[in-house]
């Protein structure tokens, strides 16, 4: 459609302007495509974690605190000015510039894998493969409270309902709060479907007031982990935008555990695996990128 409304589609000689006209058989179509443009995006020499590239893409380990696109609050310092000096003339026109092309993104302050496309055929594959909610996606994450299908208060959680193994799984749709534009609501109607599902790894405190959680998307929003768990009882350590704060039962963990917890300075969320076949040779590709220290360290505390 930017080809059209940029002019460099004809049809039968006549610049085509309407992208809904109908084609007939025997009709003549030219498309003319552009030289891809230099981003206005500055490369910047930022160290990256690269866990896989090749032609077409390349895997990330993103640390915390690194966003991924530059935005009004966050011109430079970003994984794409990264990318851009790492890449150089190896980046292709992804979407008629020179850029990397991101297909999905993860919070600024979560860690973990992202795949980004270097080239238009990856690009086009890659998004292909995350609108048919096909791609494996698993995050740790350490959470307030345990989401036990046997706490009877989850059962009256609308949304909310446990599968077979204890799999909970959370099932709403999702928007921008209307008071609040930095955050997602949890609504019934309206907005976009989503669904998360969750699983305990491990249990921390006597009694249990904390534990460790393995979730699955089988769609990707914004904050959708953030905001589902949170909608369930069950917030992020450390999550400043969904309730991430709260008093544990006295005694329930060690006191170093508990100041840990509460002075932990960002979500406790790490995209851990990420699989997809590859867009262009059809290969299967699956890849972990490890707990980063901070996470495992407020691990360690837990455990005692």
């Amino acid at each position: 459609m930017r080809l059209i409304a940029d002019g460099h589609v004809t049809l039968n000689g006549q610049v085509a302007n309407d992208p809904k006209a109908k084609v007939e058989e025997g009709d003549i179509v030219e498309i003319a495509v552009p030289e891809a443009e230099d981003s206005h995006i500055g490369p910047e020499d930022i160290p990256l974690s690269i866990i896989f590239e090749d032609d077409d893409l390349v895997v990330i380990d993103k640390p915390a605190g690194m966003v991924v696109h530059p935005a009004p609050g966050s011109p430079s310092g970003t994984l794409v000015n990264a990318l851009l000096a790492h890449c150089g003339d190896a980046l292709s026109g992804v979407g008629g510039m020179k850029r990397p092309g991101i297909v999905h993104r993860i919070d600024k302050d979560t860690s973990g894998l992202l795949v980004v496309a270097k080239s238009d055929r990856a690009h086009h594959g890659l998004a292909a493969q995350f609108e048919k909610h096909t791609v494996e996606r698993y995050y740790k994450a350490v959470v307030y409270g345990v989401p036990d299908g046997n706490d009877p208060r989850l059962r009256g959680v609308k949304g909310v309902n446990f599968e077979p193994g204890n799999i909970m799984k959370i099932t709403t749709h999702l928007a921008r709060h209307k008071a609040d534009r930095q955050r997602q609501a949890v609504l019934f109607q309206g907005g976009r479907h989503a669904v998360t599902r969750a699983r305990i790894v491990a249990e921390y405190g006597a009694p249990p007031v904390l534990s460790l959680v393995e979730c699955w998307l089988e769609t990707g929003r914004t904050h959708q982990i953030r905001v589902h768990l949170a909608h369930a009882g069950h917030a992020l350590v450390g999550d400043p935008t969904y309730g991430g704060r709260r008093k544990l039962a006295q005694k329930a963990i060690s006191d170093s555990a508990a100041q840990a917890v509460r002075e932990f300075p960002r979500q406790a969320l790490h995209a851990q695996v990420l699989g997809f076949v590859h867009p262009v040779s059809g290969e299967p590709l699956r890849f972990e990128a490890e707990i980063p220290q901070d996470m495992a360290d407020l691990i360690a505390l837990l455990q005692g």
